[in-house]
């Protein structure tokens, strides 16, 4: 288990991050999220020991951090680091082998990881030939390749296409089940929502939402609601509690003031019959974000 308690850093009078919490079990994902300059990347320097924390403690298993453990940590920076004039099989056996595995494994991994993750090329293919797609892919490899038991992704998906985002996600859901613990921050909420059993949101250093990802959006309440009725929306909106509607494709999404209002529409949409799509649900995580970005009042 990885655990920060009550972690702090100050630069000078800024307070980059303040009084952290947050624990991790083997096979579990926490998604790390917040605006740029939230104190996600100060966090991940602390945990790799770039940086020490102003106050506070990082344990692995209950006791601090030792020299071996570093060796069972992958860290894909948010600043992509590949060597451009090497060829993918000698920057990825170079990590390979700084974190102990042999080269001959390293080999055969990396045909395999090179497979999965869809990289166009060949091992001997210089770092410099490729697309960004794929240099971000071979980073991936880099990182996961020796198999750690902790993983830090610091916007693993940013400037990737939709199928190879989902590729992405695909593979670190194959490490979380083999046991990897994993932390990772991204701007990309639908991507945090699929991984993630946890979440912890930070603005300006400070914790201001963590729990499970799904009773974090349940907290909120039932308040929203995605139809498709022909019943108008000056009739919807004449409900109490409805507070607006948007259209969304071929229906409309109603916010409402409180879960319970939902019952009025559902009567109201019922009345004309057969009601094709009739949705309510609680805010997604990126509407959560949004409100956090606007200053809103998001803890509950």
């Amino acid at each position: 288990m990885i655990a920060l308690t009550h972690l702090t850093k100050r630069f000078g009078d800024k307070v980059a991050v303040n009084d952290l919490n947050m624990s991790l079990q083997a096979g579990e994902v926490m998604g790390l999220i917040g605006q740029n300059g939230a104190g996600k990347t100060t966090t991940f320097r602390m945990i790799l020991d770039f940086i020490e924390p102003t106050a506070g403690q990082i344990t692995w298993d209950g006791r601090p951090l030792v020299t071996a453990d570093k060796q069972k940590i992958g860290f894909l920076p948010e600043e992509r680091g590949l060597y451009q004039k090497l060829t993918i099989e000698e920057q990825v056996l170079y990590f390979a082998e700084l974190h102990g595995m042999k080269r001959a494994d390293a080999k055969v991994a990396l045909r395999d990881w090179m497979k999965r993750l869809d990289v166009v090329g060949k091992p001997s293919d210089k770092v410099q030939k490729l697309s960004k797609g794929n240099a971000q892919k071979v980073q991936l490899i880099a990182t996961v390749i020796f198999q750690p038991e902790f993983l830090i992704l610091d916007e693993p998906f940013t400037g990737l296409d939709p199928v190879n985002t989902e590729i992405m996600m695909s593979e670190i859901k194959r490490l979380r089940d083999a046991g990897a613990m994993i932390i990772f921050s991204s701007h990309n909420m639908s991507g945090v929502e699929k991984l993630s059993d946890h979440v912890t949101m930070l603005r300006h250093g400070e914790t201001i939402l963590q729990g499970g990802t799904n009773d974090i959006r349940e907290s909120f309440g039932r308040t929203e609601i995605y139809l498709e009725s022909p019943v108008t929306s000056d009739e919807l909106l004449a409900v109490p509690g409805v507070i607006d509607i948007q259209p969304q494709g071929t229906g409309r999404h109603l916010n409402l003031a409180d879960a319970q209002v939902g019952h009025d529409v559902f009567k109201l949409v019922s009345q004309t019959g057969y009601v094709p799509v009739f949705a309510q649900q609680p805010p997604t995580l990126d509407e959560i974000f949004r409100r956090a970005v606007q200053g809103e009042e998001v803890q509950r």
